[in-house]
């Protein structure tokens, strides 16, 4: 099977759908790689490097989606700039394009690609789902597209992100507000933190806080008895009095911080308003808003898609093309999603179109023209909370166990008074202290919590060394003594324990080195 890399045409794109190391492992799959000259030359790919690793270059578009059985692409088929035609055209009578898509936006592109028999799997109707995270190419995208909003708002803000005291004076640490704590706002959390910036997040999602609070941000909640969260992982559209209280608490923060980088997105909807001119307006001159949501309408009411203005002395950035901006390494994570899918799918030898997958089936939006976009809904991995225990069985139980705890302290009591009453005195001193250590081990060991066993272990293992010495002075009598036997044995047993608990510390303190 042939696999065809076109160019894209869109203005601004410089991603491509795969890279020479996809290239290479998709070869591994048995599939032979065409890529258009100049395919990759925007994200610093060349036509050597993929000829390198055993690609063909082919000098025309057309002549590239005639040969290809799969068209891998990135963005959406559009108007062709130098074939004078749509690129949906070029696609081979029955054959496979895999590319976002966006078909609830696209239904005139749908119907095209439908017309000439086309199989079309979107790579962003890929359920949300743990099997499908190794493809889920939107997280892939969103968490580039994070990371560069921080960057985009860095070069556009003019200060230091970090608190600084010089001698010149003190510099306060920027603040910065993330608005939806999805794939893109943790990235733009991580990046701001990493930048020694004050962050804070919000989330109509509460399920999203330790998340955000892991990264080292303070979580802005309502006092709102409301949760957002919805179907596939994204946020639900809200009440009017939850937003009123959500409008109110972004004016208050846009007062105080130096950035805002907005992500709200609902699936087949435009992007939600959560920033108004007066918020905008209420910001000191000099912040910066980032809006991701802005190729979708945008957050705020001011955004320009793909464009950066300045307002009232607020910068407003509302680039689409922030994954491309970093094309070399968003094309290669990209180029990774489409080769676990093609993996998935029974590489070239397997290649089958399974309905009965539920990626595949999630992700297909035509299959030989036929339209199978919905995918029907996936019920609710989230398995039943269980029932609660009957308070009657309970009850005894509890008693039960009580009883018979009072009973065996009894029995113990009288054991230990008939051994003290009975026993000669040497062996006395021996089995009190023999009691003692008992008493504490079990409260050293059993007692602690199990998150602190393995810093107990390097603790335990002074005690182990005075085990040790209490052994070697045992040892000195007849090598068939009792004693000397016992003492051998507790010798061995504390020296494994002591070099046990210096390999498991050595190792969980590597766990905290970079």
């Amino acid at each position: 099977m042939k696999i065809g890399i076109p160019k894209e045409v869109h203005p601004g794109e410089r991603r491509v759908a795969a890279t020479p190391d996809n290239a290479k492992r998709l070869q591994k799959y048995g599939f032979e790689v065409l890529i258009e000259a100049g395919a990759g030359a925007l994200a610093n790919f060349g036509d050597d490097a993929y000829a390198a690793v055993g690609c063909t270059i082919v000098p025309e578009v057309r002549s590239l989606y005639n040969q290809a059985d799969i068209v891998l692409k990135v963005r959406e088929p559009e108007e062709h700039p130098t074939e004078s035609c749509h690129e949906a055209d070029l696609v081979r009578e029955g054959g496979t394009l895999i590319s976002f898509i966006w078909p609830a936006e696209n239904e005139a592109l749908v119907k095209r690609l439908a017309a000439r028999k086309a199989t079309v799997i979107a790579m962003d109707q890929v359920p949300r789902i743990s099997r499908a995270q190794k493809l889920d190419a939107l997280s892939s995208m969103a968490n580039m597209a994070g990371y560069r909003a921080i960057i985009e708002a860095a070069n556009a803000f003019g200060r230091l992100f970090t608190g600084q005291i010089t001698a010149a004076g003190k510099m306060p640490p920027a603040k910065v507000m993330v608005v939806g704590a999805g794939v893109a706002g943790l990235a733009a959390i991580g990046a701001a933190r990493g930048l020694g910036a004050i962050v804070r997040a919000f989330d109509t999602r509460l399920a999203v806080r330790e998340q955000v609070e892991s990264m080292g941000a303070d979580f802005l909640e309502l006092e709102f008895d409301e949760d957002g969260d919805g179907a596939g992982g994204y946020a639900k559209l809200m009440s009017p009095e939850f937003i009123a209280a959500e409008m109110a608490l972004f004016k208050e923060q846009a007062e105080e911080v130096d950035i805002i980088v907005t992500t709200a997105l609902i699936p087949g909807r435009p992007a939600p308003r959560l920033l108004e001119r007066y918020h905008v307006e209420a910001m000191k001159p000099g912040s910066v808003i980032v809006d991701l949501a802005a190729e979708r309408g945008g957050n705020c009411e001011l955004t320009q898609p793909g464009e950066a203005i300045v307002h009232n002395g607020v910068t407003i950035i509302g680039y689409t093309d922030l994954p491309s901006r970093m094309a070399a390494q968003s094309s290669q994570l990209y180029g990774s999603n489409l080769c676990h899918l093609l993996d998935d799918m029974g590489r070239a030898e397997g290649y089958k179109v399974d309905l009965d997958d539920v990626v595949v089936r999630g992700a297909i939006v035509l299959k030989e023209g036929e339209m199978l976009w919905p995918a029907p809904k996936l019920p609710n991995p989230s398995p039943p909370k269980p029932a609660a225990p009957e308070p009657v069985a309970v009850a005894p139980k509890k008693e039960e166990k009580k009883g018979g705890s009072s009973t065996w302290l009894l029995l113990t009591g009288a054991a230990l008074v008939g051994i003290g009453i009975g026993a000669p005195p040497n062996f006395l001193s021996h089995f009190t202290v023999f009691v003692l250590a008992c008493f504490v081990g079990y409260q050293v060991i059993w007692n602690v919590s199990a998150a602190l066993h393995t810093p107990l272990m390097s603790v335990t293992n002074a005690i182990s060394g005075i085990i040790i010495i209490g052994g070697m002075l045992q040892v000195s009598g007849p090598v068939t003594s009792p004693a000397t036997l016992l003492g051998a044995a507790a010798i061995l047993v504390a020296t494994i324990n002591i070099a046990g608990g210096f390999l498991v510390t050595h190792r969980m303190l590597g766990m905290f080195r970079r």
